[in-house]
């Protein structure tokens, strides 16, 4: 790594460089106590780019990622943007799946853990909630948002659509390995989340993960299908450890998840390859309708930019920091709108990320 750390910062639309301008300025504090250098580079991505240049991702942008040692991005979207055809390069989305499939990044890292700060906002009770830490690995690069055919088109009867769902078994075996990988770091459980009882890509994953397990006979490895894993999540969350799962269910899974949590606001996640290049972004989306208001909730990128620091730099000190500020900040009582409770007067995007400053001064 060059002595200054290079960071490309991909804001997006939306509520994009809002939170994304908070979670900077928590990186630079965080860094500045470890002594680590940091060089931004912004650009364009989503449906700021296909203003700018036409597309939503372009070649140099992909180009310039290729450079980085990580990426902090934003998100992407807008009604502005809606009509533009599904798989055209000129719907904001096409520039994530873009820089997913560019850079090779196959696994998604989505932390939930439960402040204890936050217990109350949640919409489950608290006995449910309390002492929740689990990790949810997404395959990323595969299943229906990627595979071919993909069309609309018109028959006799009307308009029709198809979406494909392919799977490889190496892609499978990668995702699942990360996920072992990560089991061993934490305590040794794997569930792996499918649909074996109707899909032929899910009874290839269960085998495939099946044969992975084979060869950590340190983590124990368990089988569930979606639909009960979803009802499972919000009966007993504490129950899980790793949840590995393919591209379509882990984006509706922690969504899900980001109930317990308290608000879609406060989750992280990080996107990671073979080697230390990721790009981190919350899991939330764009939320036009408060864009520039001031408002936005931006825990879930200032988590983010924690593991940045973990996952592509190898600074834990720094990403401890910054996550123990944040706990710090909440049991406080600072909540912007998203989680705060009836008569609680929110803080904005600013305020919070203040606030998070400060507690790691």
């Amino acid at each position: 790594m060059a002595l200054a750390a290079r960071i490309v910062v991909l804001p997006g639309d939306g509520i994009g460089p809002e939170v994304t301008e908070a979670a900077r300025r928590v990186l630079d504090a965080a860094a500045g106590r470890v002594g680590l250098g940091l060089d931004y580079v912004s650009d364009l991505v989503g449906g700021a780019a296909v203003d700018a240049y036409g597309v939503a991702l372009r070649p140099q942008t992909l180009r310039l990622c290729k450079t980085a040692d990580a990426i902090l991005f934003g998100a992407v979207g807008g009604p502005k943007w809606d009509d533009a055809a599904p798989n055209s390069t000129v719907r904001p989305g096409s520039a994530l799946l873009g820089l997913r499939k560019g850079l090779g990044l196959f696994a998604n890292l989505r932390p939930v853990r439960v402040d204890p700060s936050m217990v109350a906002v949640s919409a489950l009770r608290p006995e449910r909630i309390q002492d929740v830490d689990l990790l949810v690995v997404r395959e990323l690069t595969g299943g229906l948002y990627f595979s071919r055919p993909k069309r609309r088109y018109v028959t006799p009867r009307g308009e029709a659509a198809v979406d494909t769902m392919r799977y490889s078994a190496p892609e499978i075996e990668r995702v699942a390995v990360r996920a072992f990988e990560l089991a061993r770091m934490r305590r040794g459980r794997v569930c792996s989340v499918d649909k074996a009882n109707v899909l032929e890509t899910s009874r290839l994953w269960r085998a495939v993960v099946s044969g992975v397990a084979l060869r950590y006979p340190d983590v124990t490895c368990t089988h569930m299908l979606v639909d009960a894993f979803a009802m499972e999540l919000l009966r007993r969350p504490q129950a899980f450890d790793i949840v590995v799962t393919e591209n379509l269910f882990g984006d509706i899974l922690t969504d899900e998840a980001s109930m317990l949590a308290g608000a879609l606001g406060m989750l992280p996640s990080a996107s990671l390859g073979a080697g230390t290049l990721g790009l981190y972004e919350p899991i939330h989306g764009s939320a036009p309708d408060i864009a520039g208001k001031g408002i936005a909730n931006p825990i879930g990128a200032i988590l983010s930019a924690a593991l940045l620091l973990r996952w592509s730099l190898n600074q834990e000190d720094a990403a401890q920091a910054i996550e123990r500020a944040v706990s710090r900040v909440l049991a406080a009582g600072l909540r912007t709108a998203d989680i705060a409770t009836d008569g609680q007067a929110p803080a904005g995007t600013a305020a919070m990320a203040d606030a998070i400053v400060d507690a790691l001064r």
